[in-house]
């Protein structure tokens, strides 16, 4: 019975930590697959081009917004507990994507429509900014000490569930509607699932129990009141070390998993199906074995998994692109699931790497801002420097090297960790 209820128990902590990444991680992928559609609905020009870049402007406004939402959220979390800042997130995130779908549009308002869209993505990037960090400490501090690794591989398992869900939905909704119905209207409904999405993560979060640490925290009345300034000021090695590590995160993720569906389609020349379809199966083979490197962690520890994932990288990315470029099917797919393979190692035990580094009256603030900043700098600029990359230097697989240099700094931080996976959370 006992048993059972710790099942329950361990069952609703990770749904509630998980369900605001897999909105978050939706929302990105359903604007990304109606950027064009936005761009001409919000941003009409007599030049499609200009309309689209517009439109992706906007979205990159919401990136600049995640470090200043990772202030916020870091110091409530820290401040008040890790539940009140994941309830009010999620409250916000849901809000500002169902109300993108209630827009008017410029023909109907004028420029009162581009305004009010570019408005309510600064306030998603304000809630995704604290949303994703608080969630992984609140799993990671709830979780048993010998399953801290597999508890906190969830978090970023939910932002995998969240691409796929939005890639499913933007195809689904492409085969059942008509191009006119999709610009009339269609569009709308895909934005209309945050509402499901952010009233059972409401639900949820608002009747699960504060992490342990937390509380522990308020019974011996250690709650720091300054987690920021006590952070930049005590902690300061720890926030670099989350800081480079979260880089090669950043830019590991959107240039493989973001950025390659782009490059097989305009530098390889494979129909726009193919190079997704190569993308969903190499999501399907990370989702698969993130779960599995976090259990693998909690046996072997958290460093070689970072320096296994990071040193690889280093030395494969480069043949792995040139094999990338070959222009088959087959070798196109094999790379991009080694690719995979490489960075699930990395990818699945980071959140509870960061989470072990700080000690609980700073880790939500030192976490947020640490794991944001570099998300908001070179993150959301990885394709753009991908392929200014090819351009200035006329090799099709130069993108490589960006993820070589993130890699390799990734790499020496990782040198100089101490491994917590046996020690308690501090």
């Amino acid at each position: 019975m006992g048993t059972l209820k710790a099942l329950n128990s361990h069952s609703k902590t990770l749904f509630a930590g998980m369900v605001g990444n897999v909105l978050e991680w939706y929302d990105f992928v359903v604007y990304g697959f109606l950027a064009v559609i936005l761009g001409e609905l919000f941003f009409p020009s007599t030049d499609p081009m200009v309309s689209l870049i517009k439109s992706f402007a906007v979205f990159a406004v919401g990136f600049l917004m995640r470090p200043i939402g990772a202030i916020v959220f870091g110091y409530i979390g820290d401040r008040f507990g890790r539940k009140k800042s994941l309830t009010i997130s999620i409250i916000l995130m849901a809000v500002s994507t169902t109300a993108i779908g209630l827009l008017p549009t410029y023909q109907q308002i004028g420029i009162l429509a581009p305004i009010l869209l570019v408005t309510l993505k600064l306030l998603q990037g304000l809630s995704v900014g604290g949303e994703y960090t608080t969630s992984v400490s609140f799993i990671v501090e709830h979780a048993p000490e010998n399953r801290r690794g597999l508890f906190g591989s969830v978090a970023i398992l939910g932002a995998v569930f969240g691409i796929l869900l939005g890639s499913a939905s933007g195809a689904f909704i492409t085969k059942i509607l008509s191009e006119e119905a999709l610009y009339s209207w269609g569009w709308r409904i895909l934005f209309f699932t945050g509402v499901l999405l952010g009233f059972v993560g409401y639900y949820v979060r608002r009747n699960i129990d504060e992490t342990p640490k937390f509380l522990e925290l308020e019974y011996e009345e250690m709650v720091d009141k300054k987690p920021i300034r006590d952070l930049f000021k005590n902690y300061k090695k720890e926030f670099l070390k989350t800081f480079f590590l979260s880089t090669f995160q950043a830019v590991g993720f959107y240039t493989i998993f973001v950025y390659i569906a782009n490059h097989l389609n305009v530098f390889v020349k494979f129909p726009k199906a193919e190079a997704l379809t190569i993308n969903t199966i190499s999501m399907i083979v990370l989702a698969v074995l993130i779960p599995f490197f976090g259990f693998i962690s909690d046996k072997i520890g958290r460093k070689p998994l970072i320096l296994f994932s990071t040193g690889l990288t280093v030395l494969l990315a480069y043949p792995l692109f040139v094999l990338l470029s070959k222009g088959t099917f087959e070798t196109a797919l094999a790379s991009q699931i080694i690719f995979a393979l490489i960075v699930a190692g990395f990818m699945s035990i980071l959140p509870t790497t960061l989470v072990e580094i700080f000690p609980t009256k700073v880790r939500n603030s030192g976490y947020s801002i640490g794991y944001n900043l570099p998300f908001a700098i070179f993150g959301g600029t990885a394709p753009l420097i991908a392929t200014y990359l090819i351009k200035v230097t006329g090799d099709i697989n130069s993108p490589s090297f960006y993820l070589i240099a993130a890699a390799l700094v990734a790499f020496i931080v990782g040198l100089t960790l101490k491994e917590t996976a046996k020690e308690p959370l501090k």
